[in-house]
């Protein structure tokens, strides 16, 4: 007997209708960052694996779940586990005019435990700004996912936001917390003891009781900050509380990759259980650029998972997926010339039409009309053909009852009655 295929460990099929939602989901984000000044930017599904390797050789998604492998031609290539590093790669080698302002929607891979909301293949949407160091950016950059979360109807969706200063603020930061967790690694767990010797600011992400005091107790970045990252700092915040923007700070905040300065933020979703809440998240990564092989330039973004967000949507029972509705379904009951030529020319006025394949009796056919959720039927039968002529016939309670018209003026009929 022949295997039956099915899709690999935290791999998945997105069928209709919920592909449709997330397209539309897409197509709103399109549209706030069409507003905002920022144009689409496509980058490449695979790239060489020392592009993301710049994300940080200390964090998991390095170490431990990318997909990686070596190309016919031997280049050692991954599967994108995340946008930004490849976006920052396009910026380097085409060298576009600054501010360079993009968003983009993809698919990216990361080999982890699959659980409620993440796989191993996810979707993104998101946005990034190259070449200006103004923290009003920054500001604009976060104001723009609050405003999307709004299009969307969400309203439990919460701000969190941090520093985590210059390279060397960061650096002495890092070693405070090392020190930190070093003198109290007997309480830690064993993940977080792993995690201490690779990076130990991942540690203080941790939502496992055992490591939860130690987490409490440890040093905040805001005593490593710099002035002018201080600065940076306030300017940003000044900037939220001139648009409105609620937003609560988080000393401890600190991301996973290690590209993050200055700037750092986060989204959380109260109608999702705390452990699996988050849905996004951003922040600068000054530095990148130059680690890539380009020149020093500033950058801030952030990126926001489409299956946590419509998990939330879900939760808070906003953002249904699109209705497929059909203008008109065509009943053929004199061999099917007339529902190949009458779809054609509908859709090629603009309207949503289809008919049934492989002929049937009227019954069979207005019942695969009815489950189109079609407005209309349109009827031909040998009556109609004699005449030239077609049978309108209303699908849905709306008042009307069923007429003739002529064949020739049937798009101009279609559209009066579906206004």
């Amino acid at each position: 007997m022949t295997k039956a295929f099915q899709t690999l460990k935290g791999m998945r099929d997105v069928l209709p209708p919920e592909s449709a939602r997330r397209r539309a989901l897409v197509d709103r984000f399109a549209s706030a960052g069409t507003l905002a000044g920022y144009g689409e930017v496509v980058v490449p599904l695979v790239e060489e694996l020392g592009v993301f390797e710049r994300v940080g050789e200390a964090t998991d998604v390095v170490t431990k779940e990318m997909y990686d492998f070596t190309d016919r031609d031997g280049t050692q290539i991954a599967l994108r586990p995340e946008v930004t590093a490849g976006v920052v790669r396009a910026f380097v080698q085409h060298r576009p005019l600054v501010p360079w302002k993009v968003w983009y929607s993809g698919t990216n891979f990361r080999h982890e435990r699959p659980q409620k909301g993440r796989y191993r293949m996810f979707d993104q949407v998101g946005v990034e700004v190259l070449g200006v160091d103004d923290p009003d950016v920054d500001a604009e950059v976060i104001a723009l996912a609050v405003a999307f979360f709004a299009e969307l109807g969400l309203r439990r969706v919460r701000l969190l936001i941090n520093s985590l200063g210059d390279h060397g603020d960061r650096e002495r930061y890092t070693e405070a917390v090392r020190a930190h967790l070093e003198a109290r690694r007997a309480e830690l767990s064993e993940a977080a003891r792993d995690t201490l010797g690779r990076n130990p600011l991942r540690v203080l992400d941790s939502k496992r009781a055992e490591d939860a005091e130690a987490v409490r107790t440890a040093p905040v970045v805001a005593d490593f900050l710099s002035d002018d990252a201080a600065g940076h700092y306030q300017r940003v915040l000044a900037g939220l509380d001139a648009l409105g923007i609620e937003y609560e700070e988080a000393p401890r905040l600190v991301r996973g990759l290690d590209y993050y300065r200055r700037t750092t933020f986060e989204f959380v979703a109260d109608a999702l259980d705390a452990a699996q809440n988050a849905v996004g998240g951003g922040g600068r990564y000054d530095g990148l650029a130059e680690d890539l092989g380009g020149p020093p330039t500033d950058g801030i973004g952030f990126a926001l998972g489409v299956d946590r967000l419509l998990l939330t949507c879900d939760a808070e029972g906003v953002f249904d997926a699109p209705q497929h509705t059909l203008d008109a379904f065509v009943v053929d009951l004199v061999g099917g010339d007339a529902a190949r030529d009458l779809t054609h020319l509908l859709r090629a006025n603009g309207f949503a039409a289809d008919r049934r394949f492989g002929g049937g009796s009227m019954k069979a056919q207005m019942k695969a009309a009815d489950r189109s959720a079609a407005r209309v039927a349109i009827i031909v039968g040998e009556d109609e053909v004699a005449a030239c002529e077609v049978t309108l016939r209303p699908l849905r309670d709306d008042g009307s009852s069923q007429r003739r018209v002529a064949r020739s003026a049937l798009v101009d009929e279609l559209r009066a009655f579906l206004q």
